[in-house]
């Protein structure tokens, strides 16, 4: 039941005073034709209707979420605290610059360390998501070919296991996309790149490891191919999480990079928000980065790029974002960053080689930070799809992996247990994958039902997506 659903005429829980000053009311053609609709409950109400969604909500303190390619992991509560603190939530964007030098200091200090991890010479916080990173970033390599009158490179060259941003961020930024296929190992066909790469190519996006979590042994000749025609290359930071603070995407060759706070630097990821996408260049770039860097050592000043593309979001990006992401990067450390994905690593391959002798694996090798399975023998046999397994997950208390997703793996699960899961877990995960696979090959009916034990059922999928009820319709 809707909170519009519940409560009484009148009810309510205001406790202010009677206005002791002259109200002033709009003129009638600025009014409201009819009262605003607003729920009519006491607080007793409001705090058991919040906590019982609540209840039925899932994330990663409730249990396990291997959410392939997203990176869904605990967020430790110092980051929450940091960013709690009256000096960071108390200030205003237009203060005046002498007045939050430790503020700046926040956005130097992680501007700083987040370069060293990927290798870049510079880094703007704007960008307020990884999409938004994709998009700043190519601008940046826009502005950097219109600066050279080089006008003739139209094409951004995208492989097929690319995330679905890459092209949408590409065709917003006024390219045309060229997609290349993978090949029988699930890294990029060289071939097939030489034959893509000519004088018109803007630049390549391009995530290392991949979509299918393999790192592509050929990344150094997939930078030179792009880099000898005349392109920048571009990583998506999508799946940093497996690298960083081992490998460096400026030493791939990349140009310039989008990172995910939200996603690798342990901030509250899902539901909307909140996100931030910070974009890091090479030495070239630099030039043309949106708003304001902060420059200095003692007194810090906020100083515009020369040949800045604009503004990509109002002032400085999310900031609390920013104060959580140092947080746990101070809190790591140098060892600590690399241990992270080191585990993250290990995570995945210990859930893979437990699983592999049941289920098909898409690409059967050392894996990154996730794998991808494929379900398409499994439905074959016992019509159980990847959707099915997903929704028998959900009856166990675990969050279902990534679904059809990447496209080039048929009826595809991507699995991501990240580094913040024991073995335990992994170990009970294991264990209801095997169940799941059994019950398939024993009664798939029960999967096709599946889940049973959740608050809402299975849904029509198909029917939400093309009859979806946007908002809610009040009584005339």
């Amino acid at each position: 039941m809707l909170i519009f659903e519940k409560g009484k005429e009148g009810r309510g829980l205001s406790l202010l005073p009677e206005c002791d000053v002259e109200v002033i009311m709009p003129e009638d053609k600025n009014r409201r034709e009819r009262a605003l609709h607003l729920p009519q409950l006491s607080e007793t109400e409001i705090s058991r209707h919040y906590t019982e969604l609540a209840k039925k909500c899932h994330g990663v303190n409730d249990g396990f979420y291997p959410l392939g390619s997203c990176t869904m992991k605990y967020n430790p509560k110092i980051n929450e605290d940091m960013a709690s603190l009256p000096g960071f939530t108390e200030i205003h964007p237009l203060q005046p610059e002498h007045t939050v030098q430790g503020c700046m200091e926040v956005m130097k200090t992680l501007e700083d360390y987040l370069c060293e991890i990927t290798g870049m010479e510079r880094m703007t916080l704007q960008p307020a998501a990884g999409a938004h990173g994709e998009f700043t970033g190519l601008l940046l390599i826009k502005a950097y070919h219109e600066s050279r009158g080089d006008k003739k490179r139209t094409k951004i060259i995208v492989p097929d296991s690319a995330h679905g941003t890459n092209p949408a961020s590409a065709v917003m930024a006024g390219y045309s996309v060229v997609s290349v296929p993978s090949g029988e190992d699930g890294c990029v066909d060289l071939e097939k790149l030489k034959e893509a790469a000519g004088d018109d190519v803007a630049g390549l996006m391009l995530t290392n490891p991949n979509t299918v979590g393999l790192f592509d042994k050929n990344i150094l000749e997939i930078t030179r191919i792009i880099h000898d025609c005349g392109g920048q290359c571009y990583y998506d930071g999508a799946n940093l999480n497996a690298v960083m603070g081992t490998v460096r995407p400026g030493d791939m060759g990349f140009d310039v990079i989008h990172l995910n706070l939200h996603k690798t630097f342990s901030t509250p990821h899902g539901g909307g928000g909140p996100g931030s996408g910070p974009v890091g260049c090479k030495e070239h770039l630099v030039q043309f980065l949106p708003s304001v860097l902060v420059e200095g050592t003692e007194e810090l000043s906020f100083k515009k790029a020369e040949h800045s593309i604009g503004e990509m979001k109002d002032f400085y990006g999310n900031f609390l974002v920013a104060v959580r992401a140092l947080t746990y990067v101070m809190t790591l450390g140098k060892e600590g960053i690399p241990e992270a994905s080191g585990n993250a690593v290990l995570n995945a391959n210990y859930m893979m080689y437990k699983l592999k002798d049941l289920y098909t694996m898409a690409y059967d090798e050392v894996c990154m930070h996730e794998f991808v399975m494929s379900l398409s023998d499994l439905k074959k046999k016992t019509g159980v799809a990847a959707m099915d397994i997903a929704k028998g997950l959900l009856d166990n208390g675990i969050h279902p992996p990534t679904m059809y997703f990447p496209l080039i793996v048929d009826e595809a699960l991507m699995v991501e247990p990240t580094e913040t899961e024991s073995k335990e877990t992994l170990d009970q995960a294991i264990q209801v994958f095997r169940e799941l696979y059994k019950l398939a090959e024993e009664d798939a009916e029960k999967l096709h039902m599946a889940p049973v034990n959740t608050p809402v059922t299975r849904l029509d999928e198909v029917g939400a997506a093309r009859h979806p009820v946007l908002r809610y319709e009040f009584e005339k």
